[in-house]
């Protein structure tokens, strides 16, 4: 018998950042660097495995734990942060940063996956919501490592 069943939603996001994978891992990793792109509200703590940092945002205030399960430089990230209507017994869903060096290491092929939400119309609300805030990220991440430019300044708020 095949279960063809729905039982978990995901997505993929992906772009290419015309600068090395080192530097890209960098501006994901570094909390200052974080802060000026993307985490608009600040960024404590490096991503490194084990490490627990928080995360802020001026559309979403408040401070958000994130658990770094996995940290691979300059290649990838791995962590974990609490999701509404995760699919996950711990009510976390689980963000991959995977950094492919294209042309020579000249270019990255940032890949960003986020996984653990109920089939459910909430669960997909939530989904779709966290995929617009990942693209962005990638958006803003491209902008800021190719010409210094904070492209969520003033966004927001």
């Amino acid at each position: 018998m095949n279960d063809s069943a729905l039982h978990e939603l995901r997505f993929t996001v992906s772009g290419h950042v015309a600068r090395p994978c080192a530097e890209v891992y960098e501006a994901i990793a570094d909390p200052e660097q974080l802060s000026r792109y993307f985490t608009t509200g600040g960024a404590r703590g490096r991503l490194e495995a084990g490490s627990t940092v928080t995360w802020d945002f001026h559309d979403f205030p408040g401070e958000f734990p994130v658990v770094v399960v996995e940290a691979d430089p300059p290649r990838r990230l791995v962590i974990r942060w609490d999701g509404q209507e995760s699919a996950a017994d711990d009510g976390k869903t689980t963000t991959t940063f995977t950094l492919d060096p294209v042309d020579g290491d000249t270019r990255t092929l940032v890949t960003i996956t986020e996984s653990s939400w109920r089939a459910t119309e909430a669960g997909a609300e939530n989904a779709f919501g966290n995929c617009a805030g990942w693209t962005g990220m990638l958006a803003a991440l491209k902008v800021w490592l190719e010409h210094g430019i904070n492209l969520r300044e003033g966004f927001y708020a």
